[in-house]
């Protein structure tokens, strides 16, 4: 099924592109340029798509989708936008768009969408328009962000579990501030908790609460996490490492939406938004019976994966300029970045991801003597980077670990087997390491790096590494 389409993009080139594909599947297409001729266009036809930029010759084709509303309140509208950031995703979802694609898109997805939104009315909604504002806390404008604020502006309007997932540092927690804050519960609290910072035999307490004299030392009654977020999001960080009875405990409450304090008879209910997230691989630990399977399903139901700051080198420049101006306005001088500064970040392997890379740039303020970091004064106050290198011949298991302690910045344990752990910033050395400790036998070493046989032997070509060299002779 095709239909009527009326594009509004001034760039004639991506509109000839766009106007190709469409055509090639029925669709009939009207171009214009400006929003005067779209709203002409609006006034005299009906349309069963529109497809728009946001930034046109005379203004903003999101802020005026006001008026295409009233002109034609049942069609879908695509949203098309250059400005790639996370306000402008979540302006895309507020004025009711069809869906929201960053510049450069993916053609087939376009196209699959606007198909899609032929053969659909978008629902209008009765809630009133939200603006983002500038001070989102996600900064980015890579595909891979561009990935994940569409994920977020898609579970916005609903109260569906989250898991983010993602290496420490990459910013799993600001995620969580996002969705609070542009979502429905925005006045309710949000409330963070890490699992892994508090002792096994407390967690239960602090999640639930729990009454006067239920164990040695409970004074007094104490309001647990789920009530103090009641209303509103509760964010569970670190939630591998749960132990197991608070899992099985956290299961119940997920799915009946009440609790019961530790101690307490009564149960009472709860109306909480649970987004968690975890640097782990949650898979091994199912299967090696550390993390209940249903309760990783019962949370999983939208999974939003962060990528680490050397899958998105591209942001780095807006990340480090966003956390100079952070700087500043915390009282430190005001700096910037010349390009080959900008240039010797981006060749940098940030293993600690953005918080690392925010920490350097605070660093980087306070100790310059100039306002216009150039290269020579990056590599004077930061040092030039070890390189990642790992001896198969030194230590065995102690080397490596010994190696993770010094070179893989993290706030917490590696977890897991030492290989698993550091697979991401070693992975060469590491794959290596392991054909050499096992004779070359790929079974074996995928069961050492704690991975499928199947993407070892990708990553084995993927990295040209000659497994043969490794075989021990008969």
């Amino acid at each position: 099924m095709a239909g009527s389409l009326l594009l509004v993009e001034d760039d004639s080139a991506i509109a000839t592109v766009i106007t190709a594909a469409l055509e090639d599947e029925g669709f009939e297409i009207t171009r214009c340029a400006t929003i005067k001729e779209r709203d002409a266009l609006l006034a005299l036809h009906g349309f069963d798509v529109m497809l728009t930029d946001v930034k046109l010759e005379d203004g903003d084709g999101l802020e005026s989708l006001a008026d295409v509303r009233e002109a034609a309140p049942d069609m879908p509208v695509i949203v098309l936008s250059a400005q790639n950031t996370l306000d402008t995703a979540v302006r895309a979802s507020d004025s009711d768009a069809f869906e929201y694609f960053p510049k450069p898109f993916d053609l087939d997805e376009l196209v699959r969408a606007v198909c899609q939104a032929a053969g659909e009315r978008a629902d209008i909604s009765d809630t009133p328009a939200q603006g983002a504002g500038d001070g989102m806390p996600l900064v980015g404008r890579s595909p891979a962000m561009q990935g994940v604020y569409r994920m977020i502006t898609r579970v916005l309007r609903n109260d569906l579990t989250v898991l983010v997932t993602g290496e420490s540092g990459t910013g799993k927690e600001l995620v969580a501030e996002a969705i609070h804050q542009l979502g429905s519960r925005r006045t309710g609290p949000f409330v963070a908790v890490n699992t892994a910072a508090i002792p096994h035999d407390l967690i239960e307490s602090e999640l639930f609460g729990h009454e006067k004299g239920a164990f040695t030392g409970a004074v007094a009654q104490a309001i647990g996490k789920f009530e103090q977020a009641n209303g509103g999001t509760l964010f569970l960080d670190e939630i591998g490492d749960m132990p197991a009875e608070a899992q099985t405990r956290l299961l119940r409450a997920l799915q009946s939406g009440r609790i019961r304090r530790v101690g307490g008879r009564q149960e009472i209910s709860v109306d909480v938004r649970i987004i968690a997230a975890t640097n782990r691989d949650l898979a091994p630990m199912i299967e090696a019976g550390k993390f209940r399977e249903d309760l990783f399903y019962r949370l999983n139901v939208v999974p939003i994966e962060l990528p680490p700051l050397r899958e998105r080198r591209e942001d780095i420049d807006v990340l480090s300029q966003h956390f100079l101006a952070q700087a500043a306005e915390d009282g430190l001088p005001r700096r910037q970045l010349t390009p080959d500064a900008i240039a010797s970040l981006e060749g940098r392997n940030w293993r600690g991801n953005v918080r690392e890379l925010r920490n350097v740039m605070y660093r980087l303020a306070l100790m310059s003597r100039e306002d216009m970091i150039d290269a020579t004064t990056l590599t004077e106050i930061l040092g030039k980077e070890k390189p990642l290198a790992l001896d198969p011949d030194g230590d065995g298991d102690d080397g490596i670990a010994k190696a993770l302690e010094v070179w893989l910045v993290r706030e917490e344990p590696p977890s897991g087997t030492v290989y698993a752990s550091a697979l991401a910033a070693f992975e060469k050395p590491l794959i290596e390491h392991a054909l050499g400790r096992t004779g070359g036998n790929q079974l074996r070493a995928a069961k050492l790096l704690g991975i499928n046989r199947n993407t070892l032997r990708k990553r084995i070509g993927e990295l040209a590494i000659e497994p043969d060299r490794f075989a021990r002779p008969v």
